[in-house]
């Protein structure tokens, strides 16, 4: 008895195709050489390009592709399904290598998440004493994120979670953080002495996951604040390396009660 084969659509084979294609070509490529590459003829690339990005899935500058928001948002969706040991281990990994409590965060839906987080005895957490999403603006995670931002987010995001002083180093109003988060140099380390806890120093580094803010972060007793810039320059190598190769994203249960840094 001859075994049935699945019936497959060229047309849905050859988009994909193209997708694939334009993600290994870190240069942009336009339609004519994406027929080239993928085979496919021309007129057809041409329809299906024009269909992918009416549908979101890429986008046109220029008369070259990149990836659009809703493709990214599958691959955002796909690598919350899978993988989550990758992050776990990674974090365990700089958790030994910098001698520091480390965490991975995200900004997702107006709120800061603590998505990953690796402690010891040698490399305490920080004490989560305050409620951390509401505390953004007095933490490295979460003035990393808020960096990300555009103007107008970063003032929704601390009208609902106003500025408050948390001990006597946090920032004293709204203004001045804007300011602070205005002159951060982009992709460069955020620093945060005693800000959020009496005792602890962080620092955060900001990470690309598809249009989702996020970071990657360690903290130290402030007994040790003098190794914090040369762990964070090892930090900011080491998220560079390899966290586009790691599912990141992945959804941990119970993340919201981790500590922060």
């Amino acid at each position: 008895m001859p075994t049935s084969q699945p019936t497959l659509i060229e047309s849905v084979r050859r988009a994909l195709r193209l997708l694939d294609a334009i993600v290994e070509d870190d240069r942009g490529p336009t339609a004519k050489h994406l027929a080239r590459r993928t085979g496919i003829p021309l007129a057809t690339t041409y329809h299906l390009l024009r269909t992918l990005t009416h549908e979101g899935y890429l986008q046109r500058e220029g008369g070259v592709y990149a990836i659009g928001s809703a493709a990214a948002r599958l691959g955002a969706a796909a690598s919350r399904q899978s993988r989550p040991a990758d992050m776990a281990d990674w974090l365990a990994a700089l958790r030994d290598e910098l001698g520091a409590a480390v965490y991975f965060a995200l900004y997702e839906e107006g709120e800061v998440r603590i998505a990953g987080m690796a402690s010891g005895p040698n490399a305490p957490a920080s004490e989560q004493w305050a409620d951390f999403r509401r505390t953004a603006h007095a933490h490295a995670v979460g003035q990393c994120l808020l960096a990300q931002l555009g103007e107008d987010a970063r003032r929704e995001h601390l009208a609902r979670h106003p500025v408050e002083r948390l001990t006597p180093y946090t920032v004293q109003d709204e203004g001045a953080l804007l300011r602070r988060l205005s002159r951060l140099p982009r992709g460069g380390p955020v620093y945060q002495r005693q800000e959020y806890a009496l005792g602890t120093v962080c620092a955060a580094v900001p990470v690309t996951i598809g249009d989702v803010p996020a970071t990657v972060a360690l903290s130290l007793p402030a007994s040790r604040s003098h190794l914090l810039e040369p762990a964070a320059v090892r930090l900011k190598k080491r998220a560079e390396g390899v966290i586009t190769q790691l599912a990141f994203t992945v959804r941990i249960p119970g993340a919201s009660r981790h500590d922060g840094g």
